[in-house]
């Protein structure tokens, strides 16, 4: 059988019926129509309100946040320690980086933080550095450029 507009059928149980109050008691939404009896919430247009003043306490007890959230792409932060994978001599550039799998490969900008252990005569191009992670380059021979 071919699939077209008038032969679709909804899946068994998927629709739920619309529940129509107020349409005889033999309906079992009569008399009252699923309002109960007095008050506030019985009432035409009664109900509203209520839930405002209920939010009102809890919003009033949350802290004021006030700034905006910058836009600003940060750089991706990469440890000197982490600069052990390259060898002696190597040059560390933001590619080279993304190569070792040290930063995600849509990383546009990188910075080296901290202090530590470096291989020697590395030479750093393109990279933001901490004041720590320079002088520890320059400490084991290497170059920033």
């Amino acid at each position: 059988m071919t699939v077209t507009l008038h032969t679709l059928k909804t899946t068994p149980g998927s629709m739920r019926r619309k529940k129509r109050i107020g349409r005889g008691n033999a309906s079992g939404h009569g008399t009252y129509s699923t309002r109960g009896q007095k008050g506030q919430r019985a009432r035409s247009g009664g109900r509203r309100g209520l839930k405002r003043l209920g939010m009102k306490r809890i919003i009033a007890s949350l802290p004021k946040i006030g700034g905006f959230v910058s836009k600003r792409k940060k750089p991706a932060e990469v440890s000197v320690r982490e600069l052990k994978r390259f060898g002696s001599g190597a040059i560390v550039t933001i590619d080279s980086l993304k190569e070792k799998e040290l930063i995600h490969p849509r990383s546009r900008a990188a910075k080296l933080i901290g202090a530590g252990e470096v291989p020697p005569k590395l030479t750093v191009k393109g990279l933001m550095l901490t004041a720590g992670a320079r002088a520890a380059i320059e400490k084991a021979g290497g170059k920033v450029v």
